[in-house]
């Protein structure tokens, strides 16, 4: 057999063992040692795990990970999560569907200070579907928009996705953070459209809640002051090139932190908790990214990603065509993989493909987190979908999966219109490159 054989076999022997549910990152790091084995030899096999596993567990550009997942616990334990959903309850509970869209307001903002798509949807189903379900919200629409309103949490700056994206393909992780910006703020208000205009249609699928006053609203504002001086801390220290993105990490760890002291809300048992969930979850993250970058050694050796590109290139399709066939395997993609394994598996392929039909980088990175979006609230794998069933045990998934129905349309409306207009992405980054 020759390199592009063994690793056609290495593809799909991946593609099938995923639904064996064996941990994705262990699967590709097995995968790829045999593959590379088979190619060159078994010795440059072994030095290559070694130096590759030294490589990313080593590495100080990811450590910026663990730092933002860091940042996000911390708020979540503090009670920064929750202050975020009582402040968005008391301007906009009293509409129809106000509890939803307070939801994902909320949802936009905790995302703002976490980065995880998984962890904001956990932290969001904790805080708001007791909430809901004491208000006669129907479960659909309670659990889709927690479900939906999660996956802000890898397009709002600071995303853990960017990151590796950036990682990667050697782009500015502060350039994708700003050019995310805009595209969240867009799908915030795409998410709130879809609410209103499912409880219009049916008015009992999420009942008003009680009017408040004007200085209820006032004082509720409180609320929003912690996440928006870390958002401004973090960004406005990116924009200015005061810190790199793994010291905006370290700063806005440090400073919720503060923050939470000031106020007297972390418990010690809550900030020994933060440090738990966040060795739990970025383990599981670094762990997928070396698996993933020994199975990327394997792919490189096996020549398939000059093969596709190659191959690709020889239809002489438009470069339109070509993107949205791109576009097309990551939806499809994303219904089976994890978020995070699916672009470490295929950046390597695709990005040399797009940057030979002369795509921007950044816009492909924003494009490419708004249409794994899809995939993490849609079924059979659906993650989002699963985290808020964890909390929600009393509601069948297929109840949650009908629930994203509308906020889906709304990802896939936000993605038909940043394709042809990559000015609505580049817009910021342009903006402060003047």
């Amino acid at each position: 057999m020759n390199p592009t054989h063994i690793g056609v076999i290495g593809l799909v022997l991946l593609f099938v063992l995923i639904f064996s549910r064996m941990p994705v990152g262990f699967l590709m790091g097995i995968l790829g040692f045999a593959g590379f084995a088979l190619i060159v030899n078994p010795d440059a096999a072994f030095n290559l795990i070694a130096k590759d596993l030294f490589s990313v567990f080593g590495s100080y550009n990811l450590t910026v990970i663990p730092l933002f997942i860091f940042m996000g616990q911390v708020a979540f334990h503090s009670g920064i999560s929750r202050r975020l959903f009582d402040m968005a309850y008391t301007w906009i509970g009293s509409l129809p569907g106000g509890l939803a869209i307070a939801t994902i307001g909320a949802c936009a903002g905790f995302s703002a200070i976490c980065g995880s798509t998984n962890a904001t949807a956990a932290t969001m189903a904790a805080v708001t579907l007791p909430e809901m379900k004491r208000f006669n919200y129907k479960a659909s629409l309670a659990t889709g928009v927690v479900a939906a309103g999660g996956s802000l949490g890898i397009l709002i700056p600071p995303s853990v996705i960017l990151i590796i994206y950036g990682i990667l393909t050697e782009q500015s992780i502060g350039t994708l953070f700003i050019a995310g910006i805009i595209p969240g703020i867009l799908l915030t208000v795409f998410f709130v459209a879809a609410v209103l205009i499912w409880t219009s249609i049916k008015p009992d699928l999420g009942p008003p809640g009680p009017k408040t006053t004007i200085k209820e609203k006032i004082r509720a504002l409180g609320g929003v002051v912690e996440t928006l001086i870390l958002f401004v801390m973090v960004m406005s220290g990116l924009f200015a090139g005061i810190f790199t993105p793994t010291e905006a990490g370290a700063v806005g760890a440090a400073g919720t932190i503060v923050l939470a002291v000031l106020r007297r809300t972390l418990s010690w048992d809550g900030f020994m908790a933060s440090l738990k969930d966040t060795t739990r979850i970025s383990c599981m993250i670094l762990v997928i990214v070396a698996g993933a970058t020994i199975f990327g050694h394997f792919l490189a050796v096996s020549r398939i990603p000059f093969d596709i590109a190659n191959w690709i290139a020889g239809f002489e399709l438009p470069s339109f065509l070509v993107m949205m066939l791109i576009i097309f395997v990551y939806v499809i993609g994303g219904c089976f993989i994890d978020t995070l394994a699916l672009i470490m598996l295929t950046i390597p392929i695709f990005y040399p493909v797009v940057m030979q039909m002369g795509f921007d980088p950044i816009w492909f990175g924003i494009i490419i987190v708004l249409v794994t979006q899809i995939g993490v609230i849609t079924p059979p794998v659906g993650i989002n979908v699963y985290v808020v069933s964890g909390v929600a045990r009393d509601v069948p998934l297929e109840v949650i999966f009908r629930g994203v129905i509308p906020m889906l349309l709304a990802l896939i409306l936000e993605t038909l219109i940043l394709i042809p207009f990559p000015e609505i992405v580049n817009f910021l980054p342009s903006l402060l490159s003047r």
